[in-house]
């Protein structure tokens, strides 16, 4: 009988520019024994995020990386192997924020308990998990958007946007949303129900964005960065609302934007239009998981909320794949089945 090693993706190298395969290390080290008051658990399925380019390194963020030869941080689906908890038992089905291994040791404190036939396991990764919960604190904690209203989501083909054009929808928006390609667009149309959706890599993008908005913006989440922003001052309304929940084109940015310069035009919307710009970091609303999840856990269950997936198989992929997240390759919440 093979005796089971703990594999682990380590940060072999600090990026410049997008992440590539070979700053990695993928390293095999004995299975932890948990001690008093400790479970051991078995990831089963690995998160990639934006969050880890942040934190591995020479990213345009306050947040500081981990240090060369650190394991990965990540957030899993696991089942408890071992036990000396008195909560959490064998077989126990748990959210964690173990990284990008195969096993971990727990006290407890980071664990959720997830029912495995209230959803599927991998929407605790996504939609009813950090994905999730990123999209529903930027638009009910955050900002307070008004029912029937016109909320654009930029980037909502990606995880947070889809879940948060999802979430407009359910709270009574109408809802625009942009993505990059034909196909992302076609996805949020006939997949996701939204009531529109405009190609930025269209030639005629300042086009479709004016005919999608034909009475204003009333609220903004905001995934991208200063490319999208610049194209939605001329169509938000009075008091509209932008919530800034992630500016990824600017992740591996170390030098300021390419001209022309946008902000003046910003500016002014801020005082003529009377707007609010409000960002938020999400793991000050940890606290809010049951909330999200009786509003949305439900609408899962029933097919009214629904999300694309993007899932590599087995941890040795994910040096491989999480690169593709960067160029425009993913669609949805991007996942590794490790087990």
């Amino acid at each position: 009988m093979t005796t089971p090693v703990n594999r682990q993706i380590l940060l072999a190298a600090r990026p410049h520019g997008d992440p590539k395969p070979t700053d990695f290390d993928i390293v095999a080290r004995p299975v932890p024994v948990p001690g008093d008051g400790q479970v051991l658990i078995r990831n089963l399925l690995v998160s990639m995020d934006p969050y880890n380019r942040i934190i591995m390194g020479n990213a345009n963020s306050d947040q500081p990386p981990i240090d060369i030869g650190d394991p990965m941080f990540g957030f899993t689906v696991a089942v408890v192997e071992q036990s000396n908890h008195p909560v959490f038992a064998v077989g126990d089905h748990v959210a964690s924020m173990s990284g990008w291994q195969d096993y971990a040791l727990s006290d407890g404190s980071d664990l959720r308990s997830i029912d495995p036939t209230a959803a599927p396991l991998s929407a605790n990764l996504g939609v009813l998990g950090m994905t999730g919960l990123t999209a529903w604190v930027g638009l009910t904690k955050i900002i307070d958007p008004k029912p029937g209203g016109t909320l654009v989501v930029t980037a909502a083909a990606g995880a947070v946007g889809s879940a948060a054009a999802q979430i407009g929808k359910l709270r009574g928006h109408r809802v625009v949303g942009i993505a990059g390609g034909p196909a992302k667009t076609r996805h949020l149309r006939e997949d996701l129900g939204l009531d529109a959706a405009v190609d930025y890599k269209a030639a005629d993008f300042t086009a479709q964005l004016a005919r999608a908005v034909p009475d204003g913006i009333d609220t903004v989440y905001e995934n991208v960065g200063a490319t999208m922003v610049a194209a939605l001052p001329p169509h938000l309304n009075m008091k509209a609302q932008i919530v800034v929940g992630g500016v990824m084109e600017a992740i591996t940015a170390t030098t300021a934007a390419p001209g022309p310069d946008r902000l003046p035009d910003l500016q002014r919307a801020v005082l003529y239009r009377d707007l609010t710009i409000r960002g938020f970091s999400v793991p000050d609303y940890f606290d809010c998981y049951d909330a999200l999840r009786a509003e949305l856990a439900p609408a899962v269950a029933a097919g009214t909320v629904r999300y694309a997936e993007h899932v590599v198989e087995g941890l040795e992929a994910i040096p491989t794949a999480f690169p593709d997240m960067f160029h425009g390759r993913v669609m949805g919440k991007m996942i590794a089945k490790i087990a």
